[in-house]
């Protein structure tokens, strides 16, 4: 049984080699050159240095999948809004991985203040994303038709948002 923790430094190599399969293979992702080991570190810095929840599911010492949130957007009222990421080693996919790692995500991504969680998901025939974020009670907010170019085809992306912890009942702490 998968145990679902906070990344580590060390988990960078197959945090690497998980993403760069997807960017090489997959349509989750838009980028079409895989990041190095030290981007991947960066981008993971930005993301624990602002608070947010960088997750890893790992069985018997292997690193199966990751997940984690960042800002939706960097302007200041986008600050209780966050988009989510889950990435799965290919072995690991269409076992409930997914859905453990993103329930996790919620859970923590709440903790830290989040208050909308927003799946930006490649390819609208990516149905195992939006499987899972619906089964987690993400809803569709709409589809961008053809908005990204990979394996030589236009690929949409599919919008879908979760409202967790106190959503939009209240205001934001601090608010003015």
């Amino acid at each position: 049984m998968p145990t679902i923790r906070p990344s580590r430094d060390t988990d960078l190599p197959a945090i690497t080699a998980i993403y760069g399969h997807h960017v090489l293979h997959g349509t989750g992702t838009f980028e079409t050159t895989p990041p190095t080991e030290a981007d991947m570190a960066a981008r993971r810095a930005d993301v624990l240095a602002k608070g947010l929840p960088w997750l890893v599911a790992e069985d018997a010492g292997r690193i199966l999948g990751y997940a984690y949130c960042q800002w939706f957007k960097p302007r200041p009222a986008y600050r209780y809004s966050a988009e989510d990421s889950i990435y799965l080693h290919p072995d690991a996919a269409g076992q409930g991985l997914g859905k453990q790692l993103l329930a996790a995500l919620v859970t923590q991504a709440e903790a830290t203040g989040v208050r909308k969680l927003i799946a930006v998901i490649g390819d609208s025939a990516n149905t195992g994303s939006v499987g899972v974020h619906r089964s987690l009670g993400f809803t569709p907010v709409g589809t961008i038709a053809s908005c990204g170019w990979k394996f030589d085809r236009w690929l949409d992306i599919v919008l879908m948002e979760k409202s967790i912890g106190a959503g939009d009942s209240t205001p934001a702490e601090g608010a003015a």
